[in-house]
């Protein structure tokens, strides 16, 4: 399956080659906010639900290839923020000391004890999408467009970042506390190597473009991205997707007319 997508890949690269090398092009960089969260299907892994958006950076570089006047194919290179944060209670995998109470005390350790804490997962991606594009151009001046395609992305940091003070709990309802004192949950903690190392989904977003002058433009688009790929590796540390919603601002420059 891997080596047809791959030959999928380059054939539909190599007819593109010809229309590409006559082609229009711009140039262009954007940067904004992008405003991950964390989605799940219906496993009842606690560490899946209670997610909301988090806030990070979306940044990118782009090269915009005109096939015709009004469409157009766009390969970008783009930094992306995914991930969530939640506040208040929330399952965790029992270790470290906690297993060493539960062999103590002679109980089963359960898949998941709760508390009231903060948390806030960050994973950041390189992402390579390529877009199908298409100007309504309404006027000489203002551009109106709307593009989407697929991307790959690939993993460059994860981490999960906790802060609060809680008691610990063997059940979500927080009717079994466990005989210990209240535990920080001041940590930083490196997940990298918990998730998995690529992903690919959909991206796509509208856009509004002010042709400065015969070269240059500036822009402001809003869109979004969804992976298709649970991220974790292990489910008992979730089975979640990522995506974001993304607004950005942008500057474009023409380096080649037909």
């Amino acid at each position: 399956m891997k080596k047809l997508r791959l030959a999928v890949a380059v054939i539909a690269a190599a007819a593109l080659c010809p229309f590409m090398a006559k082609a229009q092009i711009d140039l262009g960089a954007k940067a904004g906010l992008s405003i991950p969260n964390l989605t799940s299907g219906s496993s009842s892994n606690p560490i899946n639900s209670g997610w909301s958006s988090r806030l990070g950076l979306d940044a990118g570089i782009h090269a915009e290839f005109y096939l015709t006047k009004r469409f157009s194919i766009q390969p970008e290179l783009r930094y992306s923020s995914q991930g969530g944060k939640k506040d208040g209670n929330q399952g965790f995998v029992p270790q470290g000391q906690l297993l060493q109470y539960f062999q103590a005390t002679q109980q089963p350790v359960p898949p998941y004890l709760y508390a009231d804490y903060k948390s806030e997962a960050k994973f950041n991606y390189l992402m390579v999408p390529v877009l199908a594009k298409y100007h309504f151009g309404f006027s000489p001046k203002w551009d109106l467009y709307v593009a989407a395609g697929p991307f790959v992305s690939f993993l460059l940091n994860g981490k999960n970042e906790t802060s609060g003070t809680s008691p610990i709990y063997a059940d979500e309802a927080h009717t079994k506390p466990l005989q210990l004192p209240a535990q920080s949950f001041d940590n930083t903690q490196d997940i990298k190597n918990d998730l998995k190392k690529a992903n690919f989904g959909i991206s796509g977003h509208v856009g509004l473009a002010y042709h400065v002058n015969s070269r240059s433009a500036i822009f402001i688009e809003g869109g979004g991205n969804y992976g298709f790929v649970k991220i974790q590796k292990d489910t008992k540390n979730g089975e979640n997707n990522t995506g974001a919603g993304v607004v950005v601002l942008g500057y474009s420059y023409r380096i080649k007319n037909k």
